[in-house]
This record gives structure tokens, C-alpha cells and sequence, in this order.
């Protein structure tokens, strides 16, 4: 009988690595996110004419500069010895998470795809917990006629959620699923709260107190953000958290157990270890 490599337990497979270039690529996706998502909190209007058009075009510009960045850093993943049982495999779970996105229809924020992004990417790694959480989010839009300028934060917002995954501690048994369902219930309203902040300012014009005034400064906007944000999407935000807490916690010891099984017969170890390490 083969001896066990003593270094494999505990070890995660290399499903897909991060080089260096890769995790500056996912730095400056971090970075364009975050303006993307935070601009209301950012952006101080000028004076003159054509500072307003400027401000309303702003959601626009990162719109079409957030698929060129997404495009950047999954070629850039893509070189990283992704080889074809991993392209396999990316395609299966895609196919699966965006076939779960009909069927909680967004009702009162359950959303059944973001558990299996959590679960997936807590097997295989960042990398590929955040190329999972791009490719559900654009192939369920499909499905789903979901196409619009809204749809680059949303594989953006997927894809960071996938990666944080990927990043949490190793834990196992009971540990391990707990730690899942709290970061399924934080990823939930992360979740949320980035995809209204990032559309905030047109949601209630210049009329109400909740709405957005880049003239009072951005913690003022923060607290007007804050109490908009408890009105009208807590619910949606909470469906949300509590749908990912409650399938990690029923389904995750046995999605877990699959996909380390799977990961195991397609020995994405051995095949990732450098050629002369073989036998």
C-alpha cells in the first residue's frame, strides 16, 4: 500500500494558484471596487457648469470600466495553471450556481447561489472562490435576463465573497461549518449594503432626507446611508444572511464532504506539484 504524504492533512488543494502578478491583479480590482462601490462617500462635486452631468455619469464609468478590470484579472488567474480538470470543474459549479438563482427568485433576499460560492471556494481557494463568484453571477444573469449596468458590481461584489471564503481560517467538523455560517451571515449584508451604496444616490432624488447631498460632506452621507439602508433593504439584507446561514449549516458537512471528495479523485495536488518532485 502507498504511504500517505504526512504534509497533505490539512492542506488545501491547488485547485488554482495565486502568483504574485495575480495578487496584484486582485489588489487593483480590489482598489477599482471599492471606488466603484464607495463613490457616493468619495466624490466632492465642483463648482460650475457640468459638475452635476459629471457626478450622474460616475456609476456609468465604472460600469464600463469594471468588466475590462474583471476581464484582467480572470485571464491573469487563468494563467496561473488552471488546467483542464479545474476548467471542468468550474463549469459544473457555475452551471449549478446559476441554475440556483431562479429558484429563490431574490423573494425577501433568499438567494440560494452564495452558499455554494462559500462552500466551494472554502475547498479550493481564493482564486478560485473569486473566478466562481464572476462566472455565476454573469451566467445566471443570463438565465435570468438579468443583463445591465448594475451586473460588473454584482460578479465584483460575488467574486470578493468567493475570495474572502477562500481566505478564512482552517478549521474542521463543527468548527469549520460554524465559522461558514457566520461568514455566510456577514458576506450576506456585505453583500447588500456594497450593491446599495454603490446605486444609492438615484434611488430617492434630492427630495428626501435619506437621499444623497454631496454638499454635506461624506460621514453625513454615511449617516443618511446608514438609516436608508435600515429602511428599505434590511429585510432583503437579513433574507439573505439567514438563507446562506441556514444551507451552510444543513447542507454544508455534506457539500464540504463532495467537493473534498471530488478534489481528491481529480488529484489537483499531483497534478499541481512541479515535475521533479514525481516518482
Amino acid at each position: 500500500m502507498a504511504e500517505r504524504d504526512p504534509g497533505r492533512r490539512g492542506r488545501r488543494p491547488s485547485v488554482l494558484k495565486v502568483s504574485l502578478p495575480s495578487a496584484l491583479a486582485l489588489g487593483v480590482a480590489a482598489a477599482m471596487s471599492l471606488l466603484a462601490f464607495c463613490w457616493p462617500l468619495l466624490w466632492t462635486p465642483r463648482s460650475g457648469p457640468g459638475s452635476d452631468m459629471a457626478g450622474g455619469q460616475t456609476p456609468l464609468v465604472f460600469a464600463l470600466v469594471l468588466p475590462v478590470v474583471i476581464a484582467v484579472v480572470m485571464t491573469q488567474l487563468g494563467h496561473d495553471d488552471m488546467d483542464v480538470k479545474a476548467l471542468a470543474l468550474l463549469g459544473v459549479l457555475t452551471a449549478v450556481g446559476a441554475g440556483l438563482r431562479p429558484l429563490g427568485t431574490g423573494t425577501a433576499g433568499m438567494e440560494l447561489i452564495f452558499f455554494l460560492m462559500i462552500l466551494a471556494a472554502r475547498v479550493f481557494g481564493p482564486g478560485f472562490g473569486f473566478v466562481l463568484g464572476t462566472t455565476t453571477l454573469f451566467c445566471s444573469a443570463l438565465l435570468t435576463s438579468g443583463m445591465g449596468p448594475w451586473l460588473p458590481f454584482q460578479m465584483l461584489a460575488a467574486g470578493f465573497v468567493g475570495l474572502g471564503a477562500g481566505l478564512l481560517p482552517r478549521l474542521r467538523g463543527r468548527a469549520e461549518v460554524a465559522m461558514l455560517g457566520l461568514y455566510g451571515v456577514l458576506s450576506g449584508f456585505v453583500y447588500g449594503w456594497l450593491m446599495d451604496l454603490a446605486f444609492w444616490p438615484f434611488a430617492l432624488g434630492n427630495a428626501s432626507a435619506l437621499s444623497f447631498d454631496p454638499t454635506i460632506g461624506p460621514w453625513a452621507n454615511l449617516h443618511r446611508f446608514v438609516l436608508y439602508n435600515a429602511a428599505t433593504s434590511m429585510g432583503w439584507n437579513l433574507g439573505r444572511a439567514l438563507t446562506n446561514l441556514v444551507l451552510i449549516l444543513v447542507l454544508g458537512p455534506s457539500v464540504l464532504r463532495i467537493l473534498r471528495r471530488a478534489s481528491r479523485r481529480a488529484n489537483f495536488d499531483q497534478a499541481c506539484r512541479p515535475m521533479r518532485n514525481l516518482p
